[in-house]
């Protein structure tokens, strides 16, 4: 059996007097895509927000590699289970200058800007390589969602949060994401993702099993 990687123990989260959810539990093994589903303003977004540890659960606890959340150094944790939004933000400059940006930081210092690696994604998402010059300033919402996920997976991380992360492209490109996203777990039988999307036919798809949110609970 996989090794459990991520799991949350008794969750509980309410916005004002209403409870989102209470009681939630879940596990996420090495090699695993998990699915939330559950009608809008079930709190899946803010589900996995509070694994980013963006937005902490009122209740109950989230451990990562047998360790709690409150125990991780949380640079060091984000490096490893990064956290895709819907609408990523992109910073002033290039395209390349946004993906080279993420060394500057600390937690990455060991690490380089691959310019091979980086073609290669380029190549599963048939962009050239004069892509990287463009401006982030004028790229779609989609042209965005591909840059973000391209920013994350250059960083070879354990876990992926995918919040509604290929909700502003076009099938073809919902494809590209999939097929890059499966690649990325196939490289490494560690690695697991959990993916919210609109569209329940995509959950269908790249999930192996789904955690369903209503009623909160």
């Amino acid at each position: 059996m996989s090794v459990k990687i991520l799991e949350g123990i008794n969750l509980g989260q309410k916005i004002n007097t209403r409870w989102l959810w209470r009681n939630l539990s879940f596990s996420l093994h090495a090699g695993e895509s998990l699915g939330l589903v559950g009608a809008t303003g079930t709190g899946k977004s803010v589900l996995l927000r509070a694994i980013a540890h963006l937005n902490l659960p009122l209740e109950g606890e989230i451990i990562y590699q047998n360790k709690s959340l409150s125990s991780w150094h949380i640079p060091s944790y984000r490096s490893q289970v990064i956290y895709l939004h819907q609408r990523s933000v992109m910073f002033e400059g290039t395209v390349e200058d946004n993906l080279k940006l993420v060394y500057g930081l600390g937690i990455h210092k060991q690490h380089s800007y691959d310019v091979t690696k980086i073609d290669h994604l380029l190549d599963l998402f048939e962009r050239p390589s004069s892509f990287l010059g463009q401006s982030a300033s004028n790229l779609s919402g989609g042209e965005t969602q591909i840059v973000a996920l391209i920013r994350a997976l250059q960083l070879e991380p354990t876990v992926l949060l995918l919040d509604e992360c290929s909700a502003s492209l076009d099938g073809k490109s919902t494809n590209q994401v999939e097929q890059a996203i499966a690649l990325w777990r196939r490289e490494n039988p560690q690695r697991a993702c959990i993916w919210t999307s609109h569209d329940n036919n995509q959950i269908t798809r790249v999930t192996e099993k789904q955690l369903i949110i209503e009623n909160g609970k």
